[in-house]
């Protein structure tokens, strides 16, 4: 085992599961959304607003690209980072066990703040959420090994049973 990526909607516990699975295995965290902000110098809604969505998907591709080379790493990818074709190519063939946090709406609604700056979230937040995760889901659940519905759990229980899966 060298890699555990975590997939899934906004809210659904992939930086919170992350960091506390990467300490428990003693294992680095990588979270994809940080590394972008961290090489562009600049927050995620800020790149999308001046330059694009088709920009940011290409930075958070060769991102992605590059977080999937390390080695025994817990790696917590944005939302729509495995969407793509290409994406979900590098994903397959990355020999990494592939999480999936399966959240519902009323769990994650009070999570990701609808009131914080989620450039994919204008307009009408909920909805434009429960239409991503429809959207995504589909493909979520084809590239995990693994997928957890994580609504009443706790992170040492969800920790648990991605631990239990390894075995």
């Amino acid at each position: 085992m060298t890699r555990i990526v975590l997939i899934g909607a906004p809210g659904s516990g992939k930086s919170t599961v992350g960091v506390a699975l990467a300490a428990h295995l003693q294992w680095p965290f990588v979270d994809t959304d940080s590394l972008i902000e961290l090489k562009e110098s600049k927050q995620i809604t800020d790149l999308f607003v001046e330059n694009g969505e088709a920009y940011f998907r290409r930075v958070e591709f060769e991102v992605l690209k590059e977080v999937l080379l390390e080695p025994s790493a817990v790696i917590s990818l944005g939302g729509g980072a495995p969407i793509s074709e290409p994406a979900q190519d590098v994903l397959n063939s990355s020999n990494s066990t592939i999480v999936f946090l399966d959240v519902a709406l009323a769990t994650a609604a009070p999570r990701v703040g609808f009131n914080r700056d989620r450039p994919l979230l204008l307009g009408n937040p909920r909805a434009q959420w429960q239409a991503l995760s429809d959207q995504r889901r589909p493909i979520y659940e084809k590239l995990a090994t693994h997928s957890i519905k994580v609504d009443d759990m706790t992170v040492d229980e969800i920790i648990a049973i991605i631990e239990s899966n390894l075995q």
